[in-house]
């Protein structure tokens, strides 16, 4: 058989042996293999049975419990129309089924025909033909065709997607976010996708990569995958929808720290009483969920005025007019699982007074120029952070915020200060009177006034100071001149120094100056924070 000529009648026969003989082989392999695919059949079968089964305790029990739930009857609406969509589908499957194992048969009583009990579990054409797939290239549509069957698995998909995405459009029948795209997946992948792989040039097609030259075994297990996925998929939704009105009765979100006391006006003494305690609401409560009202009957729940709601908490506000203790209530209305109302009622009271406002000055009861003037300032029933200050006149300027502020002033006079919050004044301005800094005092050697001092002290004297003694700024002021005048060896001698030091001619004057000489400062100026120049009180040593 090797060689290129003629070959005699012993080598043809030899040849036609040996083709059958392989044939033979294969075809044993082969039953062996599609026997696997029967007991493969058989357990998902069996796993359909099941999955019907227990999805129907779970209807039932849904059904159930809208009677104590009427949350859940938009649910389970819902579920029904899914429920239909899915056997409409698997009764189709199960025709294409039929119609394959019936066609291999080639019996009209297919509906009776199991695979395990089918002859022709190996039937390569009849399956590919039927359903459409017989070339890879030019496949055939038609009624219980695989291209059908593709069709109506893409409707299938795209409604129940439908579904859930007009679900979640309606509060009563929303789903949380991540139930909702977990089932928006497992709708999605019952929609048949191609892998987009190519053979012999032929792009194959979802229904060639299912279908197409697969014995008859194969193509009924992959219709009984099908459907098994179809059960698999409404389990999945049954378990979702089932549950999903009592997650979202009411899901707590947001945490928070409240302190509620009895009252939020103290008197100096006594005791402040507090409740502190941790607050959830719900970001998602809405007005048919909960209504928070100001007023009515608290154990009937009816009457009152309904507050807005914000993040799951009322919003109360409500202008203020007469002054006192004032009070409020009402009630708050959650509404359970089982649609009924629970009431629970409220109360608070808090305390108006009238525009209060203080302005201390801390180091002093006026305010001096020139130097950083601490205040502190509070109104009543207002944070210090919330408290917007404005100074005027005697080119007063402020520094700092809230309640703790440094004033400057230019000019003696009357500054006033106005206190306000939230864009409302807390009162009338405040008066503040404003002076100039006292005059200091000379100072020499650390001593003022009329003193007595030794020779040898005079060598000591750097120059002149200026000093306020209590006061309790630190206000600084410079000495710019000072005249020196002594009386030396009988002759009156006279200097006058720039600055506050002395010169050298001032040094020679005290150094001549012997005992019983008297030495006068005198003519002494001095510049002060405030920018003036001020003439103050001199110094006069008795040298002894």
């Amino acid at each position: 058989m090797a060689g290129g000529g003629k070959e005699t009648p012993r080598q043809k026969m030899i040849g036609m042996m040996y083709l059958v003989l392989t044939a033979l082989l294969a075809m044993n392999v082969s039953k062996q293999i599609l026997h696997g695919y029967i007991t493969v059949n058989e357990s998902m079968e069996k796993s359909r049975e099941n999955l019907a089964e227990n999805n129907k305790r779970v209807t039932e029990s849904f059904e159930h419990t809208i009677n104590g739930n009427p949350a859940a009857a938009g649910y389970f609406e819902k579920a029904k129309i899914a429920q239909k969509m899915l056997k409409d589908m698997e009764v189709y499957i199960d025709q294409v089924k039929l119609y394959v194992i019936g066609t291999s048969e080639a019996t009209t009583k297919a509906d009776t025909v199991q695979l395990k009990y089918a002859q022709r579990i190996d039937d390569y054409d009849n399956p590919s033909r039927i359903l459409g797939v017989a070339e890879p290239g030019a496949v055939i549509g038609g009624s219980l065709t695989a291209q059908e069957l593709k069709g109506k698995l893409d409707k299938l998909s795209s409604g129940l997607n439908s579904i859930l995405d007009e679900m979640q459009t309606n509060p009563k029948t929303k789903l949380l976010e991540e139930d909702y795209k977990g089932l928006k997946k497992k709708f999605s992948d019952l929609k048949p996708v191609a892998s987009g792989a190519k053979e012999d040039g032929v792009l194959m097609t979802w229904e060639v990569e299912n279908f197409y030259h697969l014995p008859m075994a194969a193509v009924v297990v992959n219709l009984n995958k099908m459907v098994t996925d179809l059960k698999n998929t409404e389990a999945e939704m049954l378990n979702i929808f089932s549950g999903a009105s009592g997650k979202l009765a009411i899901k707590f979100d947001k945490l928070s720290a409240k302190v509620i006391a009895p009252s939020s006006y103290i008197q100096a003494g006594q005791p402040y009483t507090a409740d502190i305690f941790l607050a959830a609401s719900s970001s998602a409560m809405t007005a048919d969920q909960m209504q928070v009202l100001l007023n009515g009957d608290s154990l009937t729940g009816n009457g009152g005025t309904a507050i807005d709601i914000k993040d799951g908490m009322g919003k109360y506000s409500v202008n203020t007019g007469g002054q006192g203790e004032q009070k409020v209530n009402g009630i708050i209305k959650f509404k359970k699982p089982d649609g009924t109302y629970e009431n629970y009622p409220w109360h608070a009271t808090y305390m108006v007074a009238a525009p209060a406002v203080a302005v201390q000055l801390v180091k002093m009861n006026v305010m001096y120029i020139g130097v950083d003037n601490p205040v502190q300032v509070s109104a009543a029933g207002v944070s210090p952070t919330e408290l917007q200050v404005n100074v005027s006149g005697c080119g007063a300027t402020k520094t700092g915020s809230g309640g703790k502020l440094v004033l400057r002033a230019t000019s003696p006079g009357t500054c006033m200060v106005s206190v306000s919050a939230k864009g409302k004044s807390q009162g009338p301005a405040i008066p503040i009177r404003v002076k100039k800094i006292p005059d200091p005092v000379a100072k020499v050697g650390g001593k003022t006034g009329n003193v007595d001092v030794k020779k040898v002290e005079l060598g000591q004297i750097g120059g002149v100071g200026a000093e306020l003694a209590g006061f309790d700024f630190d206000a600084k002021f410079i000495v710019v001149s000072f005249e020196l005048t002594a009386v030396v060896k009988g002759n009156l001698k006279s200097v006058v120094c720039q600055g506050n030091s002395v010169n050298s001619e001032a040094r020679s004057i005290l150094s001549s100056a012997g005992v019983g000489s008297k030495i006068f400062f005198e003519n002494v100026k001095a510049k002060g924070p405030d920018g003036t120049i001020r003439n103050i009180p001199g110094v006069t040593l008795k040298v002894k």
